[in-house]
């Protein structure tokens, strides 16, 4: 059995798809104007959290300019402050922000993961680019001994838990409870700008999935 920092170190050294690699790269050397003048992180990332946990939240991927700079997961983006914000309304998370790597945030009770460790173009990874991430979601799985709920981000995230968990996907969408024996997958959309920006989810919406998932996991 791996520990959770093997793994990690394992994640962070992959170079298994070729146009994952060299996209984070160029986008780490090639900066957007407004982060010129910082120094991205550009490999793939692992998960984070508090490896106790019961909540398991599973993402679709990095951002190229989000996790793909600062190093975590959802943070220095639009989506992770989301995510940030509402945790810490519902006693997840230390801070209720999510900023930087070194930024203090903790997480309580919760893990978070994606289905995918590298930025893809367009944020559309490719079926066999997911199928080659999907060990590490395996693995992360065997070490996180003591999770009974699965939050999916988005449609991406709950196919690749299902088949993590071995269970049929059901119809997508958001706020549904899947109930299994020993385990419960919670969907909601993801808190991308897409989404939030358009209407698509509004922040009672995004609110009431972690109001049940609090719930779930007492």
């Amino acid at each position: 059995m791996k520990t959770i920092q093997s793994l990690n170190k394992k994640i962070t050294n992959c170079q298994k798809c070729p146009r994952l690699s060299v996209y984070i790269h160029d986008v780490a050397k090639n900066k957007v104007k407004r982060f010129k003048d910082e120094k991205y992180y550009g490999k793939p990332l692992s998960g984070f959290g508090d490896i106790k946990a019961k909540l398991l939240i599973v993402g679709l991927a990095p951002a190229a300019h989000g996790g793909n700079r600062t190093g975590r997961m959802f943070t220095g983006d639009s989506s992770g402050d989301w995510l940030a914000k509402v945790m810490h309304k519902y006693g997840f998370a230390s801070i209720p922000t999510s900023h930087s790597s070194d930024d203090g945030l903790v997480l309580k009770n919760a893990y978070i993961t994606a289905a995918v460790r590298c930025a893809p173009p367009k944020n559309k990874p490719t079926r066999e680019e997911m199928d080659t991430c999907f060990n590490y979601l395996e693995q992360e799985k065997n070490i996180l001994k003591n999770i009974t709920i699965i939050l999916c981000l988005g449609k991406i995230a709950y196919h690749a838990t299902c088949k993590l968990y071995k269970v049929k996907p059901e119809k997508f969408g958001h706020e549904k409870l899947f109930s299994y024996d020993g385990f419960k997958i919670l969907t909601s959309y993801h808190p991308s700008r897409q989404n939030t920006q358009t209407g698509k989810m509004t922040w009672n919406q995004w609110s009431s999935v972690f109001a049940k998932a609090k719930k779930l996991t007492k």
